[in-house]
């Protein structure tokens, strides 16, 4: 195996403002542990404080998400892996970004939610919320892309944004990323 340089990704981080990196299985307990150091990170960065709870509740949700979606499939450690990535683009505004793997046609599905939401303005969004909020739950349905998703794209101060990158044997790589 090939040594890693560690300065040069950390420059690269520094390049690229990523405040924080996590690859690998995702449990709740390392969700909580992650998210405690990037509230400690925001407040130490003297964040605004809607700012900062925003990042860290796109943060739990994307996370949440992903460990639910891996739970609910009964997938291995290796198969629950999540990427996560929050930085600052070139403006100042916090980035938040995660991955996983997923069954294409969910990773589709998810897709087309994105693309959705990213056609309706603010006002649009509040109200898809409160309708999504009034629909009947059906505690047999999995409820992938509803609440979590339009309350993340009412945080996200531009459209969302998503990909999906086709692998093997009908599943996909998908990525979502939301500036705050």
């Amino acid at each position: 195996m090939q040594q890693l340089d560690l300065y040069a990704l950390r420059e690269q981080f520094n390049q690229r403002q990523i405040l924080l990196c996590f690859n690998g299985p995702i449990s709740r307990s390392l969700i909580e542990e992650i998210g405690n150091a990037l509230r400690n990170y925001l407040s130490a960065e003297d964040a605004p404080p809607s700012a900062a709870m925003d990042v860290f509740a796109v943060y739990i949700e994307m996370t949440q998400n992903i460990r639910h979606y891996s739970r609910d499939k009964g997938w291995s450690e290796q198969e629950s892996s999540a990427t996560v990535i929050v930085s600052r683009d070139d403006q100042g505004r916090y980035v938040v970004s995660a991955g996983n793997l997923v069954d294409t046609a969910d990773g589709e599905q998810m897709l087309a939610s994105v693309h959705s939401l990213a056609g309706l303005d603010k006002v649009q969004l509040k109200a898809a919320y409160k309708e999504q909020l009034r629909r009947p739950r059906d505690a047999e349905k999995v409820s992938g892309a509803g609440l979590g998703l339009i309350d993340i794209a009412r945080k996200s101060s531009e459209p969302l944004q998503a990909s999906l990158q086709t692998l093997t044997e009908g599943r996909s790589f998908l990525s979502l990323r939301a500036v705050i």
